[in-house]
């Protein structure tokens, strides 16, 4: 069972979610509060898999509650505001996702569980804009580190492609596809798939021309 903390100051929207998430087997609401504040309070209480958070809320704003999370928490951050400051912030504080709150409950469902199982999800209209912008930034370790293969799983994270697409595009097992990201994220210092798109964008691996899930 999946225990998830909802972190928002709407009180319709964490009513929503928590009907969404309880529906099903696997997941179980274990809170959900209206501030920051609040949010590691009962994140230290309760010790959730995964912490659905918005970004602005009073007492402490989501990217905040997302640096003090992270090092424990699997944080995905759920928001009306996909401004690119904040998307780059929350992951460079450590979200394991980040969703708009219009992605709608099949993708919600899909972040929790893809970040309970140490993977990441970032909505698709979100991640061609934002890791698209990042490739200006041309940063991190050299793409020679990795072995063809490696690469070649690595640009269709960077597409935001999940783990059985990567699979049955490039003709692998799961198995290996998760054998080969795992590698990666050792050589690279990376702690989820998010991070790993993000260097494949920064290092050039990905170029911004490419096509792109979502896009």
């Amino acid at each position: 069972m999946i225990s998830v903390l909802i972190a928002d100051d709407q009180e319709m929207v964490r009513v929503g979610f928590r009907m969404i998430l309880e529906k099903q087997p696997d997941i179980t609401v274990v809170a959900d509060v209206p501030d920051g504040v609040a949010a590691v309070r009962a994140a230290r209480e309760h010790a959730p898999d995964v912490c659905l958070v918005d970004i602005r809320m009073p007492g402490l704003d989501g990217l905040e509650v997302t640096r003090r999370l992270a090092p424990t928490s699997k944080v995905v951050v759920v928001t009306t505001f996909d401004l690119d400051e904040y998307v780059h912030t929350a992951l460079e504080n450590g979200a394991a996702g980040f969703l708009t709150k219009d992605a709608g409950p099949a993708l919600l469902v899909e972040a929790v569980r893809a970040a309970a199982q140490g993977s990441a999800l970032i909505s698709p209209r979100v991640t061609v804009r934002l890791l698209a912008r990042f490739s200006r930034r041309r940063t991190g370790p050299d793409p020679g580190l990795l072995t063809a293969r490696e690469r070649d799983v690595v640009r269709e994270v960077a597409r935001g492609l999940t783990n059985q697409e990567i699979a049955a595009g490039l003709h692998m097992s799961l198995s290996t596809v998760k054998t080969h990201l795992a590698s990666v994220q050792g050589k690279l210092g990376t702690r989820n798939r998010v991070e790993v798109a993000s260097w494949a964008w920064r290092s050039g691996l990905v170029a911004p021309e490419e096509p792109v899930s979502g896009a």
